[in-house]
């Protein structure tokens, strides 16, 4: 399955090549509209980085502390579940005669939430593509 943006512009694609008779007029709406929709995604973004910026200079624990906890707990729950729960598990296969069931964490929950918090969406090559350094905020 796409995603809804991938979709609307297919969507958009299919009624110009059908119902746009010049090849050329269907092209430049195609790119006017891919371009309306890069901008919305551009304002979107901005407007998120502003938040972030926003919530950064915060004092408040409950406000600046929340990505910092978050990072910590995606943190030890990798190092659990990739080297932690691997040693635990093979040590007290070794040294009982049976052994407890450890608790597994999900990996794939834990890999969305961990590359939502990254930014792996596009906004550090955003950054990286305006020369934005972490000097200049």
């Amino acid at each position: 399955m796409s995603d809804p943006i991938s979709a609307g512009l297919g969507l958009i694609d299919t009624f110009l090549n059908k119902f746009v008779a010049d090849k050329d007029l269907a092209a430049k709406l195609a790119m006017q509209a891919r371009s309306e929709e890069f901008q919305g995604e551009l304002s979107l973004l901005l407007g998120q980085m502003a938040i972030n910026e926003e919530e950064a200079k915060s004092d408040s624990l409950f406000v600046a502390g929340w990505r910092p906890f978050v990072g910590w707990v995606c943190g030890f729950s990798l190092a659990y579940n990739f080297i932690l729960y691997p040693i635990v598990k093979y040590a007290t296969v070794i040294l009982m005669e049976q052994p407890p069931e450890l608790p597994v964490l999900e990996a794939s929950e834990l890999m969305t939430v961990l590359l939502g918090m990254l930014g792996l969406g596009g906004l550090r090559t955003f950054e990286k593509r305006s020369k934005i350094s972490r000097e200049q905020l």
